[in-house]
């Protein structure tokens, strides 16, 4: 395989894609003293408000393991907190608390802006395309 194939397969794409997209995401979680895998936790339990730590392993990609750890830190910091389920006490959940709920009024504008301005950088059918795109990689990788 020639190196420009390389260069131009779809896992390196996405590896540059992701490279030229989350920086300014990062910087925004940075100046919120966040993680990036923090801010998925968060942005699940923004909508959810309580998900049990496999749900949430689940929606955010991070292996139940790692998400430990995460959430142990978003606890520290007083985020969120864990609960046993009052339906199956062999479950828990994560559940958010006032720090965590007051940081999404001061995170999701400047992300929300972010969000816009890449979007922006590319007309709207090509937009459109690539997330319709990948949508049908996930969906048809998920069904094998």
């Amino acid at each position: 395989m020639a190196i420009d194939q390389f260069s131009g397969s779809l896992p390196m794409m996405l590896y540059r894609t992701l490279d030229t997209v989350m920086p300014r995401f990062r910087k925004i979680f940075n100046d919120f003293g966040i993680t990036e895998q923090q801010w998925r936790v968060l942005r699940v339990l923004w909508e959810h408000e309580a998900v049990t730590v496999n749900r949430l392993a689940e929606l955010t990609l991070i292996p139940a393991p790692s998400l430990v750890g995460i959430v142990d830190r978003l606890e520290r910091d007083e985020r969120v907190i864990r609960q046993r389920s009052q339906a199956d006490r062999r479950k828990v959940n994560v559940v958010l608390i006032a720090k965590g709920i007051e940081l999404e009024d001061q995170v999701m504008p400047r992300v929300a802006a972010a969000y816009a301005d890449l979007k922006q950088s590319v007309d709207s059918t090509t937009w459109e395309q690539v997330l319709r795109g990948l949508q049908e990689i996930v969906t048809t990788g998920e069904s094998t």
